[in-house]
């Protein structure tokens, strides 16, 4: 057991360093995202706004799941009112907007061009740069000269950091990936609709074409003439 006992405390030593740096991820944590779906009602125009700081980064990705042409206008302008992008009947898009003011960035999507049809759409926002107080670097200032166990904090934590960053983006695309898929579901389900319902008129047409055409044989063979007896 004594050689053991060393190696007990060796570890205990290393995990108890390795908990206490915990705060270290965040400041790998300057990347944030968020994803919604709302309904935009015929003739109707929806606004959000997201706050930003200067030196940051702002991703939006849209998609015009369902309704009527699956088109859509948006619009993104700056908090002094300049208009940076603008999109006209698209039914997705992609844009990067870097923040040179600090204020709340509006985006618009519009729908006044449509009088009939609604439409689903989603979104997704992702920020970068948005803590720019903090420097990354003042967590090795708590970081011990001493290596515990041959391992380098710094080593351990770009990993752990490129790990947070790739399943980041592996959700993202995730979520991307089902807003695709609702919006080809959406689309089968109203071609499957469009198809049955020509399908009946064809029927009926099919059976009033046939109901004339019998009539207008029989008519063809029928004596109308009076007989006299």
């Amino acid at each position: 057991m004594e050689p053991v006992r060393p190696c007990l405390c060796l570890l205990f030593v290393f995990v108890s360093l390795v908990s206490d740096r915990f705060v270290v991820l965040a400041a790998f944590s300057q990347a944030m995202d968020s994803d919604f779906t709302f309904t935009l009602p015929a003739g109707r125009k929806e606004c959000f706004y997201q706050t930003m700081k200067a030196e940051g980064s702002l991703e939006i990705e849209y998609q015009v799941l369902d309704g009527a042409g699956l088109d859509v206008d948006f619009l993104i302008s700056s908090p002094s009112g300049d208009l940076l992008f603008s999109d006209h009947h698209k039914s997705d898009g992609v844009h990067t907007v870097e923040a040179l003011e600090n204020g709340d960035y509006m985006f618009c999507f519009d729908n006044t061009f449509s009088a009939v049809s609604e439409k689903l759409i989603f979104f997704e926002l992702i920020l970068d740069n948005m803590d720019t107080t903090e420097d990354p670097d003042d967590w090795k200032e708590f970081v011990q000269e001493s290596d515990m166990l041959g391992m380098k904090l710094e080593d351990l934590m770009d990993t752990i950091s490129n790990v947070k960053s790739r399943l980041g983006k592996s959700a993202q695309i995730q979520t991307m990936l089902r807003a695709f898929e609702a919006r080809d579901r959406n689309i089968q389900e109203s071609n499957f609709e469009r198809v049955n319902f020509w399908s009946v008129v064809n029927l009926v047409v099919m059976m009033v074409v046939s109901a004339v055409q019998v009539y207008l044989v029989r008519s063809l063979f029928e004596d109308k003439r009076k007989i006299r007896t």
